[in-house]
């Protein structure tokens, strides 16, 4: 953003921005269905955060069953959510920042930090929850972890890139604010 010359009025909301995209994508992961799914015909699983529904192989309903009754899938549940919120709290905070006219290095700095305690969080759900599911609950046929689960890591991806963005940022407070004289490569003949 600064050695190629972009304009710091120009590219200061490119970070919330990237945060609030996070945040969409974290909703998309704590709402949808697709953590896990059947692969092939009959489809007969289907999974959440929250539940686990089920479908008799000759058809009818789905049955659902609750995943908070076992202590891993409040405990995936539980530690996804709370990144999930600092994930939310750092795009208040982002918002904040960058409106201010002169900014606060340090603060973003502190961002930064936040956000790698909220990748923590949610790398923890998202590793707790595959593990304890394969092996409490009984799956048939192939099974696989969908686009729900994945939009969950690219979240907690975001949120580690972002980390070092927000975190590396005040490194280049005098480029940013236009403090720096501008260096000519021109030598004359």
């Amino acid at each position: 953003m600064v050695k190629y010359g972009l304009d710091y009025t120009r590219c200061r909301w490119i970070l919330p921005l990237l945060l609030g995209i996070g945040v969409i994508f974290g909703i998309i992961a704590l709402a949808g269905r697709g953590w896990l799914e059947s692969q092939t015909l009959p489809y007969v699983h289907q999974a959440s955060l929250w539940e686990s529904c089920r479908k008799p192989q000759q058809g009818g309903d789905w049955n659902c069953e609750s995943l908070m009754g076992y202590a891993w899938g409040r405990a995936a549940a539980a530690t996804y959510l709370v990144g999930f919120i600092l994930l939310v709290i750092c795009f208040a905070l982002a918002i904040i920042a960058f409106a201010i006219d002169t900014l606060r290095f340090n603060f973003i700095r502190g961002i930064g930090g936040l956000l790698f305690v909220a990748a923590v969080f949610s790398i923890m759900g998202l590793v707790i929850y595959p593990v304890k599911f394969s092996t409490e609950i009984e799956m048939t046929g192939i099974n696989m972890f969908s686009w729900a689960y994945g939009f969950g890591w690219t979240t907690a991806i975001m949120e580690i890139c972002l980390g070092f963005f927000f975190c590396c940022l005040p490194n280049y407070e005098d480029q940013i604010l236009g403090n720096v004289k501008p260096t000519y490569f021109y030598s004359s003949p």
